[in-house]
């Protein structure tokens, strides 16, 4: 699956260093971890890149080792990083996953990070020329005041590109903060993204109907309905698409890899049901690796099921080879 599109997309929100137990036992008693990166935004990034779209991730990092290894893994990924700025005196953000159990917990320690320091100034020094969309979530509103006033500069101000806005619901960053603005922000998007899960928790709802209902402004809803399915939202129409059969090696970054496989057949203009499907694709290309970004399905794949017919879309079931 592969998109030749005139125009770019940029990607804005914070990528961190992920520190990762290598061996099993309580966390307490690990010696050894090992290092990953992880970032919603610069996820969605990455898949675009390698579904052959000119993608650009715009961040902040510290001027620190683990700043370097944000760069050098997200820039090798073929996306643009021009756009990142590198702080003096802030360091890059840093989570740690603690596995017990009961299950493994994200411990954030991104407080005064490079990233949450971005602010409005940021869409100021952007050259937003040729760029068709601006991705964004609501990961970044949670970060800091300054990050929501970057949001709502890039939601409300004028523009003649798209802006997309994953839900991307991370409850323990809004401890100390109020959730409702994210209403305010999705409202305000062109496309939004969010799963019926995450919307049930923020909203009250994971009904697409209703999620309508709360969402007027909005050209584009699409709901992710996890394993099941998803429904886009568009002209008073509402498109279901069943998800794929997947043997899943790890659910992380799926939602990632969906919204940058619906995102760039948007922009293809493709139907509805097709934009589901490139979403459902992309997000077996992650769910069929243990890592956050897999490399995308290959066209004797993606081509046949993009096109098939119900029965036979429904019949496939992908498995790692």
């Amino acid at each position: 699956m592969r998109f030749d599109l005139s125009g770019g997309v940029v990607c804005l929100g914070e990528t961190m260093v992920v520190l990762v137990p290598a061996e099993s036992g309580p966390v307490r008693s690990v010696r050894t971890w090992t290092r990953a990166i992880g970032g919603a935004e610069s996820n969605v990034a990455i898949h675009l890149a390698r579904l052959g779209l000119r993608s650009r991730w715009v961040s902040a990092v510290g001027d620190d080792a683990f700043g370097g290894a944000v760069l050098d893994y997200v820039g090798g990924a073929g996306v643009d990083v021009s756009g990142v700025r590198v702080d003096p005196s802030r360091p890059t953000g840093l989570y740690v996953k603690e596995a017990d159990p009961l299950g493994s917990h994200a411990r954030y320690y991104r407080a005064g990070s490079a990233a949450s320091a971005m602010g409005p100034e940021v869409l100021a020094g952007l050259n937003l020329d040729d760029v068709r969309l601006v991705h964004v979530s609501g990961i970044t509103a949670a970060l800091s005041d300054s990050c929501l006033e970057l949001l709502r500069a890039v939601l409300r101000g004028p523009r003649e590109h798209l802006v997309s806005f994953d839900l991307n619901w991370r409850p323990a960053l809004w401890a100390d903060r109020d959730p409702s603005v994210l209403l305010e922000l999705a409202d305000a998007a062109d496309i939004v993204l969010a799963g019926a899960d995450e919307a049930e928790a923020v909203w009250g709802t994971g009904d697409p109907e209703k999620l309508r209902a709360l969402l007027p402004g909005p050209a584009t809803l699409v709901v992710k309905q996890g394993e099941e399915g998803a429904t886009a939202v568009e002209d008073g129409e509402f498109t279901y698409q069943e998800a794929l059969k997947v043997d899943v090696v790890e659910p992380v970054g799926a939602g990632d890899g969906f919204a940058a496989g619906y995102l760039a057949a948007h922009l293809a203009g493709l139907p509805p049901t097709r934009r589901l499907r490139a979403g459902h694709l992309q997000a077996a290309a992650a769910l069929l690796t243990s890592e956050d970004v897999g490399e995308p399905l290959p066209p004797e794949v993606t081509g046949p099921l993009l096109s098939a017919d119900p029965p036979a879309w429904a019949a496939a079931h992908l498995r790692r080879v």
